[in-house]
């Protein structure tokens, strides 16, 4: 607190006039401010203090306050408590104990005491002492005040008081009072009159709005540490039903000062205050708006919403329309160029609230419209210069050159002899946009006091919508960020159809470690995997982002499942011993009808049989997280059927802190059996049911990520696969094209056997060429597509060149880059394969 901010009222009003002619101003109690420092020496002392205690400021500066505060003398007796005190002189242990700092909470107190130079012989003294937190010197501040100026309790009428209360002495009204300041009054937090308090406020203090005075009563009568929040025009609150005026008697002389100003009559001297009052009155009422207002916008971090509730917030009760217009870059959710807008600068008008008839406004000045603004407008001003700009009136003129802006419309009719005002909605010193309120004719004209209010109303609601805004930038980024890390699965694959869905576990982390992935396998065999990286945020995402990769990359290779595994352990032993991942990896072989599955710690998957729609949790090794090290992994052949379906997922989906997962899991298993439409509406289905399952059970607030693949098994006909092997001689590329060409004819395909006997052709002729000693293997597979791969035993994947005329080499695999609709090279246990697809024609 600032030395010397406080202050104290004019001695003609101060404490002892007040008892002398018995009257007091309301609210206005002069106060003793004392301030103690950390060695427990007076760091300020206010005049207050020295006409309540006797001390000059000059004496009591740096001096140990224990020995200028009256704090010495023994508690009185009980019987004594709410009587005359006996012959207790000094505040008492109370505030020596907070001297001493004893006490580490506010305290407060009422006595007598004698005081040096007073003119009468005892005075009766309200004190309270607050500790005060934080950094700085200062330790404790000391408020007292002559009991005599506050402690009037508020009239009732004889018919409304409890007969004990009529006609109460004062002994009575003192021992109420004396009863709510009891030593550690601020720890009470049933303490009478709060609401009261919390009201009143802003009648002592005008520049605080309600709210925020509720926030500090509620802070210190309830946390039990006090609010020290004091500009140089404050005046210091007092504890209800002591310092504030009676409500009756307070409307009253308002309306007797109201009458003389309203009739030019000079105000009697009990009134001479009451332009003041009126004047805090008004502040008041505008307070009370804006902390309406603030609470009232910013409920949630969307952005349309966050617009819609400024609109609404200021009509009618400030502005008869308002009109929202934000950059360009705020609305796309995007960063913009620093430096002031300027004419070439877009704003988009995102809302017009207004109380005319329907529809007037829509066609003229629509929302979602942008547009420039020329400089020599209001709207230009503000949005440059970054403060309010007021229009008494739209002239003729300004309307016209306002109008000017709107092609084929004219909008002078709705503008033309309005009170204007465009305030700029701006956070960090940066315009995002502006509000243009106007008021109808008929409606007082905005003022300078209105100009004041509509930048405060403006510099919240700019904070709120900054805030919209960088929510939205955030969770874009977030969602790009994901759905980078996130593969794009292909709904068809080799004898398999796949569904996912990913959900984040909370709306502001959308980034997660959980993750799932489909590979192309040679042999049209498809791998499927699901991982889940423990922990949330960007650095569980790096790490799924790598694993993934590894697990891409190791796949390709044509890894059994159980030795990619081992693998991607090491990996992340390498990688570093911070975070475990569990990882789930399938082999689904649509020709031989097998599942080759591993398992690295994760849930294990549901298998729907197609025959009779049972469920099964396959019983796999489980196996330790992948990073833990050391630990074997082993694989399971699983027979399936053509229409199975397998449902592989993340523990987010089916596991909730405080419930058995065996719940989650038996919940999936019987979602997992619903018919439905198509692969997504199955995944669909399944969610909702675990969400269900969750919230009727009291967990409704899942936290972890969810990701979740369904593959229905579709298999391959026996019919649509053709395999050959050739030995390896030159001679037999002839034949392997003739086998093609035959087979895509018995097929029906033989729009596709010229393209197809090329590319062939060129296969097999390097692998002949490169091949060691196993026959060359060639197979087609009749699906979506016309999958044609070629195998041999030689390790070395070939490379597309850059073939020129002369060139001997190169030619083969530039041919099938250019004719075929995908192309691609993997390893295999014994070798590798090169693979092609080729489009089916429509039937």
């Amino acid at each position: 607190m600032d030395r010397g901010t406080e202050r104290d009222a004019p001695p003609s009003r101060g404490a002892n006039s007040a008892a002398a002619d018995g009257t007091a101003d309301p609210g206005r109690v002069p106060l003793a401010v004392v301030v103690v420092d950390r060695d427990g020496l007076v760091s300020h002392w206010s005049t207050g203090a020295r006409r309540l205690f006797g001390v000059a400021k000059e004496e009591a500066i740096g001096e140990p306050a224990i020995d200028l505060l009256p704090v010495s003398g023994a508690l009185p007796e009980p019987e004594d408590t709410y009587g005359d005190y006996g012959a207790y002189d000094g505040l008492g242990p109370g505030l020596e104990s907070s001297l001493d700092r004893g006490l580490s909470y506010p305290a407060a107190g009422r006595a007598r005491l004698t005081v040096p130079g007073l003119d009468r012989e005892r005075a009766d003294v309200l004190w309270w002492a607050y500790p005060l937190v934080g950094p700085g010197r200062e330790r404790l501040l000391v408020l007292a005040a002559d009991a005599t100026a506050v402690l009037r309790p508020e009239p009732q009428a004889p018919e409304q008081q409890a007969p004990e209360q009529q006609a109460p002495d004062s002994s009575s009204a003192a021992a109420v009072a004396v009863e709510r300041i009891a030593p550690g009054f601020a720890l009470h937090t049933d303490f009478p009159g709060a609401d009261e308090l919390a009201r009143r406020l802003p009648d002592i203090l005008p520049s605080m709005s309600v709210g925020e005075s509720a926030r500090i009563v509620a802070q210190v009568l309830e946390l039990g540490y006090p609010v020290l929040e004091f500009s140089q025009n404050d005046r210091v609150p007092v504890t209800p039903d002591w310092g504030v005026a009676r409500r009756v008697e307070r409307r009253a002389r308002r309306e007797r000062a109201a009458r003389a100003a309203a009739e030019g009559l000079p105000l009697p001297d009990d009134l001479a205050d009451e332009g003041e009052d009126l004047e805090h009155a008004a502040v008041r009422e505008r307070l009370e708006f804006l902390n309406e207002v603030s609470g009232r916008i910013g409920t949630s971090l969307d952005l349309s919403r966050t617009i819609i509730e400024v609109s609404k917030a200021v009509v009618p009760r400030f502005t008869d329309v308002a009109g929202t217009y934000l950059r360009e870059q705020v609305v796309a959710g995007e960063g913009f160029p620093d430096g002031v807008p300027d004419t070439r600068t877009l704003w988009h008008r995102v809302a017009v609230e207004h109380t005319d008839e329907p529809g007037r406004w829509d066609d003229v000045v629509p929302v979602g419209e942008a547009m420039p603004f020329p400089a020599h407008t209001p709207f230009f001003q503000c949005m440059t210069t970054g403060q309010p700009v007021l229009v008494p009136r739209i002239s003729e003129q300004m309307g016209h050159a306002i109008a000017a802006q709107f092609e084929k419309r004219d909008i002078r009719p709705l503008i033309t002899g309005r009170s204007m005002l465009v305030v700029p909605l701006k956070a960090r010193n940066v315009v995002l946009g502006f509000m243009v309120l106007l008021r109808h004719p008929e409606r007082t004209e905005f003022n300078d006091m209105d100009r004041v209010t509509g930048a405060e109303l403006a510099a919240r609601a700019g904070l709120v919508l900054d805030n919209a805004r960088m929510y939205t930038y955030q969770e874009s980024v977030a969602e790009t960020l994901q759905d980078s890390m996130l593969p794009h699965i292909p709904p068809r694959m080799a004898g398999c159809d796949i569904a996912t869905r990913y959900l984040p576990g909370t709306l502001l982390g959308r980034v997660g470690g959980d993750w799932f992935d489909s590979v192309k396998l040679p042999g049209a065999r498809t791998a499927l995997v699901v991982g889940d990286v423990m922990g949330h945020g960007l650095n569980s995402a790096a790490m799924m982002g790598q694993l993934r990769t590894a697990v891409q990359t190791m796949a390709a290779l044509d890894l059994p499942p159980a030795r990619l595994l081992r693998n991607l352990d090491d990996l992340a032993q390498r990688l570093g011993d911070t975070y475990l991942a569990t990882c789930l990896y399938a082999v689904y072989d649509p020709i031989a009808g097998e599942l080759h599955l591993a398992n690295a710690g994760h849930i294990p998957p549901v298998l729907v049989r197609a025959a009779d729609g049972r469920t099964e949790l396959l019983d796999l090794p489980t196996g330790a997280p992948i990073g833990v090290g050391g630990v074997p992994f082993e694989s399971v052949t699983v027979r399936v059927d053509p229409g199975d379906r397998l449902v592989m997922c993340t523990d987010g989906l089916v596991e909730v802190r405080g419930e058995d997962i065996g719940v989650g899991l038996a919940a999936l298993c019987e979602s997992a059996a619903h018919p439905a439409a198509s692969m997504d509406d199955a995944c669909d289905t399944i969610i909702r049911a675990l969400a269900a399952t969750f919230t009727e059970a009291g967990h409704g607030d899942r936290k972890d990520d969810v990701a979740l693949l369904m593959a229905r098994l579709n298999g391959v006909e026996p019919d649509d696969v053709a395999e050959w092997r050739f030995p390896l001689d030159a001679a037999e590329v002839p034949r392997a094209r003739a086998a093609v060409r035959e087979q895509l004819h018995d097929w029906g395909l033989a729009k596709l056997a010229y393209h197809a006997e090329l590319m062939v052709g060129e296969l097999v002729t390097n692998a002949v060429r490169h091949s060691h000693r196993l026959p060359v293997t060639l197979r087609l597979v009749r699906g979506e597509t016309l999958l044609c791969e070629v195998d041999d035993d030689n390790h070395d994947l070939p490379t597309l060149l850059s073939a020129g005329p002369e060139d001997e080499a190169g030619r083969g695999l530039r041919v099938v880059s250019t004719l075929a609709r995908e192309w691609g090279t993997s390893r295999t246990g014994a070798g590798k394969s090169v693979w092609f697809e080729l489009t089916l024609p429509r039937r």
